[in-house]
């Protein structure tokens, strides 16, 4: 029997196999595609009415709450594609006591448990994990899984200008936001960034993948859903942002951190028995704390 190819690694090399499977990754678009997506979010771009407006952007932990509430752990799959994308979550140094993890909007433990799950080869990873759903953090801890000596969830804020979190400063070693930061108000956006970073050890780095510009999801909602440019509220009241590179780039850099990588993941979803297409678009990067910066309080003039 044929190996299947891994996960991200399947690529379409001919247009006549498009409906030979579910997906294909890294599918480039033509520049006439690119302008019926802008005409697309071009037309759905009108704000909702200004109750709608002010509840959506005023209540998001009661409406993540709500939607724990409604779908347990039932909705999102475990996240064990990471570790293709992000192979750092599996790699650790024998040297290293321990590797420390901060998973920042962990909800029902999608990426927390198949961290763990793997880190039987590495016994020295600890990793934390946050939400602003108390809901989302309860389910964590009802996780047969959960155990205190490999991780540690809590309720958390992350809009918030002043973070406040039970990690000391500059000693992680990778953080996780994997769709998190797209489900913040745009202007929260660059300060939470800024406040991560300052937990990162030197040489750590941020491990993101979120929406992009264009994907299906924005290229699907309906008008009077738009809550500013590239900013909606979905039908159950959470919001959801669509970037750019050049956006995410300028997010991590403005928090002092290095490009490793910054790229757009674009994927093809076919549905077989209908014959149809769907283009799905998604920001992928890795950012490092400068390990320099380690010693420039500690530099001394020898002149």
């Amino acid at each position: 029997m044929e190996k299947r190819p891994q996960f991200g690694q399947r690529f379409l090399t001919d247009d006549a196999e498009v409906f030979a499977h579910n997906a294909w990754d890294m599918v480039d678009w033509g520049e006439e595609q690119e302008l019926a997506a802008q005409d697309t979010v071009s037309k759905n771009s009108c704000r909702p009415s200004e109750d709608v407006y002010q509840d959506v952007l005023n209540n998001s932990a009661k409406k993540w709450d709500k939607f724990y509430g409604i779908h347990n752990n039932k909705f999102f799959k475990d996240r064990h594609w990471l570790f293709t994308e992000f192979p750092e979550l599996k790699d650790s140094s024998e040297n290293v006591e321990r590797v420390n993890i901060f998973e920042v909007g962990c909800g029902a433990g999608n990426t927390i448990f198949p961290i763990i799950e793997h880190s039987d080869e590495n016994a020295n990873i600890f990793v934390y994990g946050c939400d602003f759903s108390s809901t989302a953090v309860d389910i964590v801890k009802s996780s047969k899984l959960y155990s205190d000596d490999k991780c540690h969830a809590f309720v958390c804020d992350i809009s918030q200008k002043s973070l406040q979190v039970p990690i000391p400063e500059e000693s992680l070693d990778l953080i996780t936001m994997i769709f998190v930061l797209s489900a913040l108000n745009p202007d929260d956006m660059a300060h939470c960034i800024q406040n991560l970073s300052k937990y990162l050890k030197p040489g750590g780095h941020i491990l993101f993948r979120d929406y992009g510009r264009y994907d299906l999801a924005q290229l699907r909602f309906k008008n009077g859903r738009c809550l500013s440019d590239n900013f909606y509220a979905r039908g159950d009241g959470t919001k959801v942002y669509f970037f750019t590179q050049d956006e995410m780039d300028k997010l991590f850099t403005d928090a002092g951190l290095e490009k490793v990588q910054n790229i757009v993941d674009r994927r093809l979803q076919v549905n077989r028995a209908r014959k149809l297409k769907m283009y799905r678009v998604w920001i992928q990067c890795k950012y490092a704390k400068p390990i320099a910066n380690v010693n420039k309080s500690a530099e001394i003039d020898l002149s």
